[in-house]
C-alpha cells in the first residue's frame, strides 16, 4: 500500500478540481441546483412601472399579486396582508437604508426581482429581506449589495428557494453579514440557493428545518448551527470558506450528501461537533481541508452517540480530530486517504474507545490472503511526531518537515519510541469503495 505522502499528489489534481468547482457530486449525490432565470408571472397580477406606488397597491386587499416592471423601484416595502410581490430579474427595488422588503403577514410571498442596497446598521440588521411570519416565501429572488441578506425570525413553514445572494465583498470577513440567518425558525425549507462572499448562514434555535441543495461559496460559516435540533442538511455544496458546517449544543441533526471542499485558514474545517449529539455524518465528500472532521464533547449527553458513516475524507490536513479521547462514537465504511494525517487526539488522548470498522486507510501495510477484501491483521495508528503535536500544539508548524519524518522514522525502527496507539482497527477494508471520479467534476 501507498503511504499516505506518495499519492497525496498525483490525487490532488482531481480532488482539488472536485473542491474548488464543487459543480457536480459523486455518486448518489445531485447537483445544487440553482434557478436564477426567474420565478413564474402570477396570473392576474397588477403591474406597476418604475416609480409607480407599489406600497399602495400591495395594501390594496382587492389585489392578489402586484407585478413589478423592468426598472429601478423605490422600497422599503412592507407585505402586511398574503400577496405576492413578483418581478422579472431587471425589475430592481433599491433603498436608502434598513430592510428593504419586509414580509410581516402569513402567506406573503416575493418571487423573481433583484434587491440592491441595504442599510449598514448591524445592530438592526439591515436587509434585504424579512420574514416574520408563517408560511411566507422567497424564491427566484437576486440579492446583491445588501449587509444581510434574507433574515427569517420567529416564524414556520417557512420557503427560501432557488435565490442568488452575493455577500459585500467586504476584505475583513467579520464586517460582512450574515447571507441567510435562521432564528427561532421551525419545519421551514431553505433550498437551491447559491451564495457566495457573505459572512454566515446562520440557523439558531431552530429546529426541524431542511436545509438541501445550496452552493455556499466563501466566507466565513458554510451553515452555523446554535440550540438547533432534527435538521437535516444534505445534498449542499460548500466551498472556499473557514468551516463548512459547525454544529454547537444541538442534537439530532443529520448531515448527509454535502461537499466540503478547500476550507482552510488558522480555523479551517469541514464539519465541526461541539457538545452535541446524536448527529449522523453519512455519505459526504469532505476534500482538501485543513481540518476534515472535528469533534469536541461530542455526543456530549449519556445515551447519545455520534454516527460517521460512508464518507470521503481525502486530502486533509487531518482527516479526524478528537479533542480529547472520545465515547459513543461509531465511525464506519469511510475512505480515508491522501491525509497528511489520519487521526489525532488533542491532549494526549486517543480514540481507542471509538468503534472503527470497515474504513479505509490508504497507510494500511498489511495483507488479505483469505481474499475476502479485509486486512487479516489490525490497522493500528502510532505516530509520534502526532503524539508531540496533540500535547504541544506549536509543534505543528513542523508538520511535513524532516524533523518529525525522522521522529517517526525512529519509532518504528527502535521499540523504546514506540507510542501508545491512537486508534486499533481489527479488520480495515483493502481498497477504497467511494472513488473520485474526473468524470463527476465540470469546471
Amino acid at each position: 500500500m501507498r503511504a499516505p505522502g506518495t499519492s497525496f499528489v498525483i490525487a490532488a489534481q482531481v480532488a482539488l478540481q472536485l473542491g474548488l468547482a464543487g459543480c457536480h457530486a459523486a455518486s448518489g449525490m445531485t447537483d445544487a441546483g440553482v434557478h436564477l432565470e426567474g420565478a413564474p408571472r402570477p396570473r392576474g397580477c397588477v403591474e406597476v412601472p418604475p416609480g409607480g406606488p407599489v406600497q399602495a397597491r400591495l395594501d390594496d386587499p382587492q389585489v392578489a399579486a402586484v407585478c413589478l416592471l423592468p426598472g429601478e423601484h423605490r422600497g422599503p416595502l412592507r407585505l402586511t396582508r398574503a400577496v405576492t410581490l413578483w418581478g422579472p430579474p431587471q425589475a430592481v427595488v433599491r433603498g436608502g437604508g434598513g430592510t428593504l422588503i419586509d414580509l410581516v403577514a402569513p402567506g406573503a410571498a416575493v418571487r423573481g426581482l433583484t434587491i440592491d442596497g441595504t442599510g449598514g446598521k448591524f445592530d438592526r440588521l439591515d436587509g434585504a429581506v424579512r420574514l416574520r411570519a408563517d408560511d411566507t416565501e422567497v424564491s427566484q429572488v437576486s440579492v446583491q449589495h445588501a449587509v444581510f441578506g434574507i433574515l427569517v425570525e420567529r416564524a414556520a413553514r417557512v420557503r427560501v428557494v432557488g435565490n442568488h445572494i452575493e455577500g459585500s465583498r467586504e476584505p475583513a470577513i467579520g464586517l460582512r453579514g450574515d447571507s441567510i440567518r435562521l432564528w427561532e425558525t421551525r419545519d421551514s425549507l431553505i433550498a437551491d440557493n447559491q451564495v457566495s462572499h457573505g459572512r454566515d448562514l446562520v440557523v439558531w434555535y431552530s429546529s426541524g428545518n431542511t436545509i438541501s441543495g445550496n452552493r455556499v461559496d466563501g466566507g466565513r460559516y458554510g451553515l452555523h448551527f446554535m440550540y438547533s435540533h432534527d435538521n437535516r442538511v444534505e445534498k449542499n455544496h460548500l466551498v472556499r470558506g473557514v468551516v463548512g458546517i459547525f454544529v454547537m449544543y444541538s442534537r439530532g441533526l443529520h448531515l448527509t450528501g454535502n461537499l466540503i471542499a478547500d476550507a482552510g485558514g488558522a480555523a479551517g474545517m469541514a464539519i465541526g461537533l461541539k457538545d452535541s449529539g446524536n448527529v449522523v455524518v453519512e455519505d459526504n465528500r469532505i476534500i482538501h481541508d485543513a481540518l476534515g472532521i472535528y469533534l469536541d464533547s461530542s455526543p456530549m449527553q449519556r445515551g447519545d452517540e455520534v454516527v460517521i458513516a460512508r464518507n470521503v475524507l481525502r486530502l486533509c490536513d487531518t482527516a479526524v480530530v478528537f479533542h480529547s479521547s472520545a465515547h459513543d462514537v461509531r465511525i464506519t465504511d469511510n475512505d480515508l486517504a491522501d491525509n497528511r494525517a489520519q487521526v489525532r487526539v488533542d491532549g494526549g488522548g486517543d480514540a481507542t474507545a471509538v468503534t472503527w470498522r470497515g474504513n479505509y486507510f490508504d497507510d494500511y501495510t498489511g495483507y488479505d490472503l483469505d481474499g475476502d477484501g479485509r486486512g487479516d491483521v489490525p490497522y493500528e495508528l502510532r505516530s509520534l511526531s502526532n503524539q508531540l503535536t496533540a500535547s504541544y500544539p506549536n509543534l505543528t508548524i513542523f508538520q511535513g518537515t524532516a524533523a518529525l519524518a525522522m521522529l517517526d522514522a525512529a519509532a518504528h525502527l527502535d521499540p523504546l519510541y514506540q507510542p501508545s496507539p491512537v486508534l486499533r482497527e481489527v479488520a480495515p477494508r483493502m481498497a477504497p469503495q467511494w472513488p473520485v471520479d474526473s468524470q463527476e467534476v465540470a469546471p
